[in-house]
């Protein structure tokens, strides 16, 4: 093995941390409310310098999609890691997941669609989207054969519902009250006809 051949896997494993320190440092910073970060904040707060910044993400944009779909990732392998309850509370959990997941993407989602490349944008809200109701459906699935939820729900449908939700203004301890009461409503024999 050469000298160039060996250093190549430690150039690696470098990379990837600069671009997880990255990742780390912008999630953190744009969960801030009122949140205007620039690229300058984002290599400093990772402590690296702007070119590495900029090799790893080219624009603010790549940075934001980034950001987003390491989110999307995370709602999906939560609901490929789901354990420990009924279906029905396992199901319940994912949502809360989602919920906070919407939430706290709801600033970067927001700067994504102000792009003006409407192309670009669209396949990644309907790509995330798809992957994120292909991680849930085996959930929604389970639950409806255990009898614990609704069987005239989609989880389109469900989805929706705790979007509309967690774009309540007020905070998770105004919201999260609201959105028990609509997972409550989940649960078979309380359908309204």
């Amino acid at each position: 093995m050469t000298a160039d051949q060996e250093r190549a896997p430690a150039k690696r494993a470098d990379a990837e941390r600069n671009r997880g320190k990255i990742l780390a440092a912008a999630r953190a910073a744009f969960a801030e409310p009122g949140a205007q970060v620039s690229m300058a904040e984002v290599a400093r707060r990772a402590g690296v310098g702007m070119a590495t910044l900029y090799r790893n993400f080219p624009g603010r944009r790549e940075l934001l999609e980034a950001l987003y779909t390491d989110e999307v990732d995370a709602i999906c392998a939560a609901a490929g890691d789901a354990a420990g309850g009924t279906p029905g509370e396992i199901l319940a959990a994912w949502l809360y997941r989602f919920a906070a997941f919407f939430t706290s993407k709801h600033h970067i989602a927001g700067e994504l669609l102000a792009d003006g490349d409407n192309s670009n944008k669209n396949a990644i809200f309907s790509q995330s989207r798809a992957r994120v109701l292909a991680a849930g459906r085996p959930l929604l699935a389970a639950a409806q054969r255990s009898h614990e939820v609704r069987a005239d729900l989609t989880l389109e449908q469900i989805l929706d519902m705790v979007i509309a939700i967690a774009a309540i203004n007020g905070g998770p301890g105004y919201s999260r009250p609201i959105l028990r009461a609509a997972l409550d409503g989940l649960r078979p024999g309380r359908a309204a006809g």
